[in-house]
């Protein structure tokens, strides 16, 4: 092959790779699972309770997966046991993409994402995965975040102006510098890895909005554009909503997001 031909051959594939459809070929192949060859059989521990169900208590229940047929993340064998194997088995997913924070749960052991987690590929140890922990149970892999939610509503997390006369009418404009100021706090999708890792929030749960809940706060109190920041911070002023915090540092260790600023 002459060098002319390689040079066009290689222009021609690094055109396909940007193009849509070679991106999703590149990554269907980087995610795709391996041929079919020996069986890499690996367990996975999963926990499961239906309220639905008179009589059923929380267990564990082990499923047996190929590794050559399944792909490289949690999320991909949770999906491929409820397709394959058990459909009753209930969890939260959506984007895939460590974007919307659907799919925390604990992981053997730690606090993260299925669909940024991935299968530990030693098949001598199984898996175990639970629930987001110390939050009441919907089902199986779903915790009830109503008291996540509730809290985050609490902090008011939008802009707020004391001229309202203006809203609609004009952009907030801020500068380069004001703007940086957001950088490791913006980027939290609030998944609770961070809140429902914290012992803190564990015990005043009700009471301690908890790591996640007051990064948000602490995001529209810096924001240049909003104007209630004595007011926020009045709102926190009681032994429990901030206090609680006694910098054990769970949240920094979990945050699959690595957001700088937790506790």
């Amino acid at each position: 092959m002459s060098v002319a031909s390689f040079t066009s051959l290689t222009r021609c594939g690094v055109l396909a790779f940007r193009s849509p459809a070679g991106l999703l070929a590149v990554r269907y192949a980087q995610t795709a699972a391996a041929p079919a060859g020996q069986p890499r059989v690996k367990k996975f521990q999963v926990y499961r309770w239906d309220p639905d169900t008179p009589g059923d208590k929380p267990r564990m229940q082990t499923y047996e997966i190929d590794l050559n047929t399944c792909g490289p993340m949690v999320l991909d064998a949770l999906i491929k046991i409820k397709n394959e194997i058990d459909p009753t088995l209930t969890f939260r997913r959506s984007c895939r993409e460590g974007i919307c924070g659907s799919c925390a749960m604990n992981i053997n052991g730690g606090n993260t994402l299925a669909c940024l987690n991935k299968i530990d590929s030693s098949l001598s140890k199984p898996t175990k995965i639970y629930p987001l922990p110390h939050m009441y149970v919907v089902k199986d892999l779903v915790p009830d975040m109503s008291n996540f939610y509730a809290q985050y509503k609490s902090i008011e997390p939008y802009l707020k102006k004391k001229d309202e006369s203006k809203e609609g009418k004009e952009q907030y404009l801020q500068s380069v510098e004001d703007r940086q100021k957001l950088d490791g706090l913006y980027e939290c999708i609030l998944c609770a890895c961070c809140s429902t890792s914290c012992p803190s929030y564990w015990w005043n749960g009700d009471k301690y909005l908890g790591p996640a809940v007051l990064m948000q706060a602490y995001r529209w109190m810096i924001d240049s554009r909003d104007e209630y920041t004595e007011e926020r911070l009045s709102k926190l002023q009681d032994p429990f909503s901030l206090y609680r915090c006694h910098t054990i540092m769970n949240c920094t260790k979990t945050c699959p997001k690595v957001s700088s600023l937790h506790c």
